[in-house]
């Protein structure tokens, strides 16, 4: 999951995207209609140049057929309720839209969605992604409901001049929790008045804080440690649970971490990547294989020195356990609406989308990792961004959320258990108890549903 500045309301978009729809989804049927998240950073319009590529590509091959692109310039979160909103009625549904595999089978359990196992079946280029990130948009009836552009990986990045001054090396690889906070320590006794080590947490950043904070940490503790796909029940706040809460609280309440008021501000993803980062004023963050991407190729914060600047290491296992290193995944699909009334122009555009040559032009414009066997190895690809092997060899230990539609509610609860411990209002144990609580409130409601 990509993070985006949430600074834009989306009660203003109302009279704009929606309205674009115009007569609905089945008005015209030679224009496919194409809903997708537009960055709330208005620097950033990189997928909106791509997707005007894509479009005239597919008008010329396609004489008489056009394609309307509808953003969306919000926030994931009420990005998500927008286009929920718009799925929900004919009158208003695009054909194609961008779906998170963090909500998809939310949206698939709503009746949102269509199945594309029919087109699959008859698409050759399908056999080319890889079967982990075929599982992320796979529901729990076996049917697929979108095809994934990409993926992504986690890791720490450091400062490499920070660790100099702090007499740490610039080879940097913990072994463990302990040796992470111990670098945090040294930091802040050496270099002082620096940010020795980010960790997303709290409410406000939402799914950002709980997959790249305690996501990171908690699925280095053991195996299954949120749900259980063997019993197919969902985890207790036990043992790993507490212990990722407490690496939390050790970071806020030691102070190694910014500011609790600035670590629970929603834009926080964007001053570690345009303020912090770039002016030294961060030594370690908990983050995404795309950082990069903020400082090159006319990102919101050029910085041409960057790689030699930061340096990217495994997010290690608690105790250094196998397999020793840990990272979460996420990523986007490209999904058809049940109640759009163009899905053949739909998956044309679609299958336009992902050519190889676009899927790679893709990759390398989003700083995506690829989830297709062509396009990983592709020699564009390969050359797209300094850690890119790095960040792709992390496939090998990376984990999913687990795709079921409960799985938003019980991201808010993880949220919410993160912020006690951060602001100090509860312990890691009295965090777990209430998300225990809670989870039991959300599966009774998933059960009373059926």
């Amino acid at each position: 999951m990509r993070p985006t500045a949430p600074l834009i309301l989306v009660a203003v978009l109302a009279a704009g995207s929606l309205t674009a729809c115009g007569g609905g989804s089945g008005s015209d049927p030679d224009t496919v209609k194409v809903a997708y998240n537009r960055s709330t950073d208005n620097k950033i319009r990189f997928k909106d140049r791509h997707l005007e590529a894509v479009k005239k590509q597919f008008e010329k091959a396609h004489p008489g057929k056009k394609v309307q692109l509808i953003p969306i310039q919000a926030p994931d979160n009420d990005y998500a309720t927008k286009a929920q909103q718009m799925m929900r009625s004919p009158k208003t549904a695009p054909d194609l839209v961008y779906e998170d595999t963090f909500r998809i089978n939310a949206d698939i359990k709503a009746g949102y969605l269509r199945p594309l196992d029919d087109y699959l079946a008859k698409w050759d280029a399908w056999d080319q992604f890889v079967d982990t990130a075929k599982a992320a948009a796979e529901a729990e009836d076996g049917k697929t409901y979108g095809v994934p552009d990409g993926t992504d990986t986690r890791g720490l990045w450091f400062n490499k001049k920070i660790f100099a001054r702090a007499g740490l090396p610039a080879d940097w690889r913990p072994a463990n929790w302990a040796e992470v906070l111990d670098a945090a320590r040294t930091v802040k006794r050496k270099v002082p008045g620096v940010i020795p080590l980010n960790v997303y947490t709290g409410k406000a950043p939402g799914e950002v804080a709980v997959m790249q904070g305690f996501e990171m940490l908690l699925y280095g503790t053991g195996a299954d440690p949120l749900y259980d796909t063997g019993a197919k029940k969902w985890v207790t706040g036990g043992r790993g649970f507490r212990d990722a809460l407490g690496f939390v609280e050790t970071v806020y309440g030691e102070k190694l971490g910014p500011d609790v008021s600035d670590a629970l501000d929603p834009n926080i993803t964007t001053h570690v990547a345009t303020e912090w980062f770039p002016e030294g004023k961060l030594a370690i963050s908990l983050d995404g294989s795309w950082m990069g991407q903020n400082w090159i190729n006319k990102g919101p914060k050029e910085w041409p020195d960057w790689s030699k600047e930061l340096g990217q290491a495994p997010m290690p296992t608690q105790n250094g356990q196998a397999p020793g290193q840990v990272s979460m995944s996420g990523g986007w699909t490209w999904a058809i609406p049940q109640k759009s009334k163009n899905p053949d122009l739909a998956w044309d555009f679609l299958k336009t989308l992902q050519t190889r040559e676009n899927a790679v032009e893709w990759a390398v414009v989003d700083a995506q990792i690829a989830v297709r066997k062509d396009v990983a190895a592709d020699p564009r690809y390969l050359r797209s961004m300094p850690g890119i092997d790095f960040f792709t060899k992390l496939v090998g230990v990376t984990h999913y959320r687990p795709a079921l539609p409960v799985y938003p509610q019980v991201s808010t609860a993880i949220g919410e258990a993160m912020e006690t411990v951060t602001t100090g209002d509860g312990s890691p144990e009295k965090a777990a108890k209430e998300y225990d609580e809670q989870l039991r409130t959300i599966v009774d409601g998933a059960v009373a549903d059926k």
